[in-house]
């Protein structure tokens, strides 16, 4: 009884070998992706890239030719990282969606992080980094 079930498992096998072998193929994919994507979570996050021009750049550079307007988005010195309204609660990076809503009168700058929160800011929930 074994050895026939054995022959049948046997003759099965060798008429479906190209199956198999993609179905292991497959699974074996499969498996090397998932373990990829786990492995991405270990990676260090970095900081949201910033891209300037025009005169924002000019201004970063040195150029002391070209200043920037009054109402360029761009904040007071290039050490300035995070912004918040005059009447808010949260701050914010200057690319962020929240960030570019606030009026260019009623923009507050701050270096770091650690000085917002000191100034009661919290940070804001849609800028991703934060």
């Amino acid at each position: 009884m074994v050895t026939e079930t054995k022959e049948k498992v046997k003759l099965w096998m060798e008429e479906n070998r190209s199956d198999l072998y993609t179905a292991a193929i497959i699974f074996l994919v499969c498996l090397s992706a998932f373990g990829l994507g786990r492995l991405s979570i270990l990676w260090p996050q970095k900081e949201p890239l910033r891209i300037i021009g025009g005169q924002e750049a000019a201004a970063i550079s040195g150029n002391k030719e070209t200043k920037p307007e009054k109402n360029a988005n761009i904040p007071p010195s290039a050490q300035d990282k995070y912004v918040a309204s005059k009447s808010g609660t949260a701050y914010h990076y200057p690319w962020c969606a929240g960030a570019q809503k606030i009026k260019e009168e009623n923009k507050i700058w701050f270096k770091t992080k650690e000085e917002a929160e000191d100034r009661g800011y919290k940070p804001a929930g849609n800028c991703d980094g934060l």
